[in-house]
């Protein structure tokens, strides 16, 4: 009687083996985890000097906060910004947030008038450009010493789309699916723009201080340019949303909503586009949403964000906006 001989796995099949397990973890540690093409930024006073100087909007009907102090106020007396749980109102900056009921769908609306518009700003996870560097919208707002934050692009979650951040230009590949970016300007105006058309570097001559490329254009030139059949690439019709809009030069809205909750049901594209337009925007347009969307005010997150429309928890990301003294 003959004993069954044991299989012995060959060595080349095992370092084989080996080597293709080690490949796929880098892959997948080179994509999501270890940082890369990492650049520092400049400081913010050195990016934005071109738009620290005062632009004085039409305001009617709202807070004015673009009067100068009188001549009698001394250099060394500054009032002390008037703070509520939903508002901020400082020489410089007035903020108002309010919620909408809508689209079975809570809806924060965040009113935002500017003395300048170097006071709208952005800012990078971990204080860099480059793969994989994130951070909660909490945490980038905090380490910015900002009062009102949202979530921006996540530029990082893909290789293309013009990045331009305080006045540095990080990225100026176009994307490849012909995507809109939004460019706001030194002098307090926002053009969103399609990327096969209009280059970075035309924009940044134009005098652009920050680029965002994700999309689309919710309001263009005052109409809604989206339809009930756009959405996303890989995104659910309904989600929450964040974004950022322009009702006349240094007067913004930012909206964000809720979503993937029992509470709320989330938005499609063209609910955004509609609130947007209602509340007076000419120029709107949407930034990354779902589990990123996030409104951070004066310590505290506002919304409900939904990492993976499971938990009420914020995901971490690339980048914020925010407006900050």
């Amino acid at each position: 009687m003959h004993r069954k001989q044991k299989k012995h796995t060959s060595l080349p099949a095992l370092l084989y083996s080996l080597f293709l397990i080690s490949a796929s973890l880098f892959i997948l540690l080179d994509a999501f985890v270890i940082p890369r093409d990492v650049v520092i930024p400049e400081s913010l006073s050195s990016t934005t000097s071109a738009a620290s100087d005062d632009v004085t909007p039409s305001q009617s009907g709202s807070a004015d906060v673009t009067s100068s102090p009188s001549d009698s106020q001394t250099s060394s007396t500054v009032s002390q910004p008037i703070i509520t749980e939903n508002s901020y109102q400082s020489q410089n900056i007035s903020i108002q947030i309010t919620t909408l009921r809508q689209y079975d769908t809570q809806i924060y609306l965040v009113d935002i008038l500017l003395r300048q518009p170097s006071l709208l700003r952005t800012a990078l996870a971990q204080g860099a450009f480059g793969r994989n560097l994130r951070a909660t919208t909490s945490q980038i707002a905090q380490e910015n010493q900002a009062i009102l934050a949202i979530n921006g692009d996540y530029y990082g979650f893909r290789d293309e789309g013009y990045v331009m951040r305080n006045g540095s230009l990080y990225r100026d590949t176009p994307r490849e699916d012909d995507g809109q970016a939004l460019a706001l300007y030194a002098d307090g105006t926002m053009e969103i723009v399609s990327e096969s058309e209009v280059s970075a570097q035309t924009l940044m001559e134009n005098g652009a201080v920050q680029i965002f490329s994700f999309g689309p254009g919710l309001v263009i030139n005052g109409e809604v340019a989206v339809d009930a059949e756009s959405e996303v690439e890989q995104s659910m019709n309904s989600n929450p949303r964040t974004a950022i809009g322009i009702i006349e030069p240094l007067h913004y809205l930012f909206v964000v909503s809720d979503g993937h909750t029992q509470q709320s049901e989330g938005l499609t594209l063209l609910e955004l586009a509609e609130v947007m337009q209602e509340q007076g925007c000419t120029q709107a347009y949407n930034l990354d949403g779902g589990g990123s969307s996030t409104l951070w005010f004066m310590g505290e997150v506002i919304n409900q964000p939904t990492t993976n429309g499971r938990t009420i928890k914020e995901r971490s990301v690339s980048d914020i906006v925010y407006i900050g003294e």
